[in-house]
């Protein structure tokens, strides 16, 4: 643990995202978003990235919360170096998650950020007029080490006016588990907007209201994974995004890419069954990364999203954590035959690995960027 607490942020000032924009803001609303950015995780980075870069497209000037708190820090730390667990990290890959998570510092540090406050005094945290919290599953009780955090249901914070844009109770299905202190506590909130049915539904159970249903940052503001570019031109390959992928699963995808001659390269975590490992890549690698892949196979929710951003073929498969955000989300755009069991044939694997998304799931999805469109620029509207 010794190494990990050597790990620091590197500071900008100005950070860099606020150095090119900082005369723009000028007279602009600023905006509290709250979300999970520090995470070791493409998917948690890039949708706190495109949020607000999102909300500045709006004409907002948009600012994250830096919550900091040392035992979160071990806790996410800890699993960025064995993110497998139970199965141990090789030894040789050490060296390769490390360098990991110092991209992925250099990269927070060039977002817009608060001055820091403790993750346990919401108080002490900037004020702002408007507080946008979400997306990611801020409001996942059972999360390993945000579960049960109040900041992210907005107490203490010293804000007028409380809005979630595509929050989620991650795995969380149980009305009751939020009834009590968690239900008064989301009554506090003026608009709510979630980016899963599960999570509209247990809004609706417990509240009483209905959830606005909207897009993951990630799709509803493509625009800066799109600048982000995409990797130098190679041979075919397959993005392998995720880990611990049930047997059955690697070997479907093994064989469909050895009878085409196609490599499958694992990105972010080592997949003994593919051909090549590139751990240490960070949040841009990975947008580039995916951007120039063939097709994607994955069992994360950022997996199917990256890859809808990019109109990528893709196979995903359910996994406990996730199976409630990848069914809904392949649900409600229509690309329920991109979710892969061990019943599906040979047959549906290599339609969606062979076929982008296609016209009518990207209908759908342009019928949700109106309506999350719509939801943000009436929350962001100043009450008269």
């Amino acid at each position: 643990m010794s190494d990990l607490i050597r790990f620091s942020p590197r500071r900008h000032s100005p950070n860099h995202l606020d150095a090119g924009v900082a005369s723009g803001n000028r007279g602009r609303d600023k905006v509290g978003v709250l979300t999970f950015h520090r995470c070791i995780n493409y998917g948690s980075y890039w949708q706190a990235r495109c949020l607000v870069e999102g909300l500045r497209s709006i004409g907002l000037d948009p600012v994250l919360l830096e919550h900091r708190s040392a035992s979160v820090d071990r806790a996410e730390w800890r699993c960025a170096f064995q993110p497998q667990l139970p199965a141990k990290t090789r030894p040789d890959d050490y060296s390769l998650y490390k360098r990991k998570i110092r991209k992925f510092f250099d990269a927070f540090a060039a977002l817009p950020l608060s001055s820091p406050f403790a993750l346990e005094h919401p108080a002490d945290a900037q004020e702002f007029p408007l507080v946008v919290v979400g997306s990611d599953e801020v409001w996942n009780l059972r999360h390993p080490w945000y579960g049960g955090c109040r900041l992210f249901y907005g107490e203490g914070l010293r804000s007028s006016r409380l809005v979630s844009y595509a929050a989620t109770f991650g795995n969380v299905s149980v009305p009751d588990r939020l009834k009590g202190h968690w239900a008064e506590q989301l009554r506090r909130f003026s608009r709510i907007s979630v980016r899963d049915l599960n999570s509209k539904r247990l809004i609706e159970d417990v509240l009483g209201i209905e959830a606005e249903l909207v897009l993951d940052p990630c799709l509803q503001f493509p625009q800066p994974i799109w600048k982000a570019g995409r990797a130098e031109p190679q041979p075919a390959y397959i993005a392998v995004y995720g880990h611990s992928f049930p047997g059955w699963f690697q070997r479907a995808v093994r064989q469909w890419a050895d009878e085409r001659s196609i490599k499958l390269i694992s990105i972010g975590y080592r997949n003994s069954w593919a051909d090549r490992q590139w751990i240490d890549a960070g949040p841009v690698d990975y947008a580039r990364f995916i951007a120039g892949a063939t097709a994607v196979a994955t069992n994360f929710f950022h997996g199917c999203v990256f890859s809808l951003v990019n109109d990528k073929p893709f196979a995903c498969v359910l996994s406990d954590y996730r199976s409630n955000k990848l069914r809904d989300l392949t649900t409600v755009i229509g690309a329920e035959r991109n979710v892969i069991s061990e019943r599906s044939s040979a047959l549906s694997l290599d339609t969606v690995l062979t076929n982008p998304p296609g016209a009518m799931i990207f209908r759908r999805i342009a019928a949700l960027r109106h309506n999350s469109s719509s939801y943000l620029q009436h929350v962001v509207q100043r009450p008269s």
